[in-house]
């Protein structure tokens, strides 16, 4: 066994759990580290809590000159809690958060200084917008970006830091980040939602977006995960072959949570309550050393950051407890790899979820109208809604038979599906007399039913209807939701836009009572979208056959999805919605794809790496082991050592091949890398990784791992799977 190997298992072995101590109800520090509305009443005026609380509620502007009393109030909360820096806390388009801390420290001369924190350096500061992913809007030598306060969002401490959530811009005024597209999108559908709403409450003035996301994740020995250069670098196993146990028995599923991961999830989720992060739910993945936690629901945008900030929370308590956590979609070959279930509804200020059905034909009229609305949505935008959850990380997982495909589908469950026929039936113009009462009585009275939750699930659904929710389950677990929150809520805002300007046009011209326009819209949107509803199995062929008549894209790698971006059909819907122009849609394309390049150009890298510097020479130092038997059996059986030797020459001839077969193929990977890198098309160039070098990792990859099985483990380099994933 290598040094650096048996060092880290030993050491592994070795760890003893963290003790950590909790509070004895969490709800009495829930959000101790916020500066929330209890933390504003206190710290502020009356003017400058007045003034944030009417910034989060109506999205007003505030003045320069609250701004400073509101930045006085929260540098003093934030002292008294300990902390001694500020920085505007962003999340730039690397997909992980970016900071630069500043000290509240000020020397103001004779040898005196003071803690100063004002108005201007809470609203706005300016960090180097052309060190982080710009896709060509900003130049290396035109460094000038802005990050700005963004109020809707609580400021928090983390360690002795107040972090101020912001958005990130070019000076030219594009978006740099993931925020400010979701925060358009955000005010679109708020926009388009609240115009429907006033067809059945005229009290309705605002809907916000809420989301509850499902985070997965692996937790490692930090020294064994230490010990692969492989998950080092690229955040998962490149090389390893698989435990003679793995998920098979549906053990680890729900199971008892082991006990140094519960005190890892103890001490992780104190630091999330703290920080106001509600998380609820913890469990045992179906993998193991997987596991999964959730939060209650919260507005989208707040959601957004608590995700971001929770997958760095996570790493850092992590290292506490000598974990590496493994947010990585497929960490491992052969086992489950982990997504981020996004959960999405729609929900009024007056306390209705429009997604939930009621117990009034009205109101499921009006969940009606939501629901086929969202589905009419997703049928028309499939492709954008696949390209929105696309990356190097989670093209391992869709149509892996492990996730949902490709193929981007909606299931609704028997009894919806049911209900949408009936409406689909019903004769087209003015409802007559027994329509009406049919409506109220066959269609309207059974969509309470769902609230039993007697619908199954199907976890195959890329889409799937909930109960009172849609369950985006695509989304990889290394993701940041905002992407796909900014494109399932563009592209309902934009539905929803359409859906009223039919209605009225209906009860403009054909004289249509409200109900009945509304009713005669839904009914067309039903037969429009059916070709998105999907009750069966996602994984198998026929599945793939039948999407392919229906029309649906089956975009399988990441160049193949995102082309859809740069389409006139999205450029122009983002222009639109007033959520993205046409040089940040361009520039997002630009980034991702090449975001794809780099990390298959990395991993390519890492594998030639550790295949002919680890493997290689283990498998030559093992083979010339064998040699030595085999001449010292023929010392001592002359010519007939064959007949003892058969085995060892066997598995001699078998190394040797197989090493041909390593080198020649890592020499054609970094060839067709090489030409690769000289493409400028950043297409052309994602497509050359994706379809002449990715290919490669895998027969390099088998021939690997069928060396770990022939080499005596003592020799083997590397940690193994039955090491990695069930050494506790």
């Amino acid at each position: 066994m290598s040094t650096l190997r048996f060092h880290a298992i030993k050491e592994s072995l070795n760890r003893t759990s963290v003790q950590v101590k909790e509070p004895s109800r969490r709800s009495e520090v829930f959000g101790a580290n916020v500066f929330n509305e209890p933390a504003m009443r206190q710290f502020l005026t009356k003017k400058a809590y007045e003034s944030v609380m009417s910034a989060i509620e109506n999205g007003a502007k505030i003045d320069r000159d609250v701004a400073d009393h509101i930045s006085t109030g929260m540098k003093e909360w934030a002292i008294s809690k300990g902390a001694t820096h500020y920085t505007h806390w962003f999340q730039p388009l690397t997909g992980t958060t970016a900071e630069k801390h500043d000290a509240f420290f000020e020397p103001i001369g004779n040898g005196n200084a003071i803690e100063r924190f004002g108005g201007g350096q809470l609203v706005q500061q300016e960090p180097d917008a052309s060190s982080f992913p710009n896709g060509g809007i900003r130049n290396t030598f035109e460094a000038r970006g802005y990050t700005a306060w963004d109020p809707t969002s609580p400021a928090f401490i983390y360690g002795t830091t107040l972090c101020i959530p912001t958005v990130f811009v070019a000076y030219t005024g594009e978006a740099l980040d993931y925020k400010t597209p979701l925060l358009r999108a955000l005010q679109a559908v708020d926009n388009a939602a609240v115009a429907v709403c006033k067809y059945f409450d005229k009290n309705v003035k605002k809907v916000n977006a809420s989301l509850g996301w499902e985070q997965e994740y692996f937790l490692i020995d930090s020294a064994l995960a230490a010990s692969r250069p492989d998950i080092t670098l690229t955040g998962r196993t490149l090389l390893g072959h698989a435990a003679a146990k793995g998920q098979q028995l549906d053990d680890h599923y729900f199971g008892t949570i082991p006990n140094r991961a519960m005190d890892f999830m103890r001490d992780f989720e104190n630091e999330c309550i703290l920080l106001g992060i509600p998380v609820k739910t913890r469990h045992n993945e179906v993998a193991p050393n997987q596991f999964e936690l959730a939060p209650i629901y919260e507005e989208a945008n707040l959601a957004v950051d608590h995700n971001s900030l929770l997958m760095d929370v996570m790493n850092r308590v992590a290292e506490r407890h000598h974990f590496k956590v493994l947010l990585h979609e497929k960490p491992f070959a052969g086992v489950n790899g982990s997504g981020k279930h996004n959960n999405w509804s729609l929900g009024t200020d007056t306390g209705v979820n429009l997604l939930s059905p009621g117990k009034t034909p009205m109101s499921n009229l009006q969940f009606l109208t939501f629901f086929i609305n969202t589905i009419k949505a997703v049928c028309d935008n499939e492709e954008l809604l696949r390209a929105a959850i696309a990356s190097a990380s989670n093209d391992h997982r869709l149509g892996a038979n492990e996730a949902p495909p490709a193929i981007i589908s909606v299931f609704i469950g028997e009894q919806l599906t049911g209900v949408l026929q009936e409406l689909e039936n019903v004769t087209s113009g003015k409802l007559s007399p027994k329509e009406k009462t049919d409506l109220k009585l066959n269609v309207v009275g059974k969509i309470p039913e769902i609230l039993l939750d007697n619908t199954d699930r199907n976890r195959t659904s890329p889409f799937a209807f909930t109960g009172n929710k849609f369950e985006f389950r695509a989304v990889g677990s290394w993701a940041n939701c905002a992407n796909p929150m900014t494109v399932l809520n563009t592209i309902v805002a934009k539905q929803l836009k359409d859906f009223k300007v039919e209605v009225d046009k209906l009860i403009d011209t054909k004289k249509l009572k409200k109900d009945e326009a509304v009713f005669n819209v839904l009914r067309e949107y039903i037969k429009a979208s059916k070709n998105i509803l999907f009750e069966g199995n996602g994984y198998g062929e026929a599945w793939e056959k039948e999407a392919k008549k229906r029309g649906l894209s089956n975009n399988k790698t990441t160049p193949e999805a995102l082309k859809v971006k740069i389409s006139d059909k999205v450029i122009n819907l983002f222009e639109e919605m007033g959520v993205m122009n046409t040089v940040e849609s361009k520039a997002r394309y630009e980034i991702e794809m090449e975001e794809y390049v780099l990390r298959i150009q990395i991993e390519g890298r890492v594998l030639g790496d550790i295949a002919r510097n680890h493997v290689v020479p283990t498998a030559v130092r093992y083979q010339n082991i064998l040699i030595d038997n085999v001449k010292g059996l023929k010392e001592i059986y002359g010519a007939s050592y064959k007949k003892f030797a058969k085995e060892q020459l066997s598995l001699i001839e078998d190394i040797s091949q197989r090493l041909e077969v390593i080198n020649s193929t890592i020499t054609k990977m970094i060839d067709e890398r090489k030409k690769a890198n000289k493409m400028t098309d950043v297409e052309k160039k994602a497509k050359a990784y994706c379809h002449k070098v990715k290919p490669l990792f895998s027969d390099i990859r088998y021939h690997c791992d069928k060396l770990e099985l022939m080499v005596d483990d003592e020799l083997w380099p590397l940690t193994k799977y039955r090491e990695l994933l069930f050494t506790k």
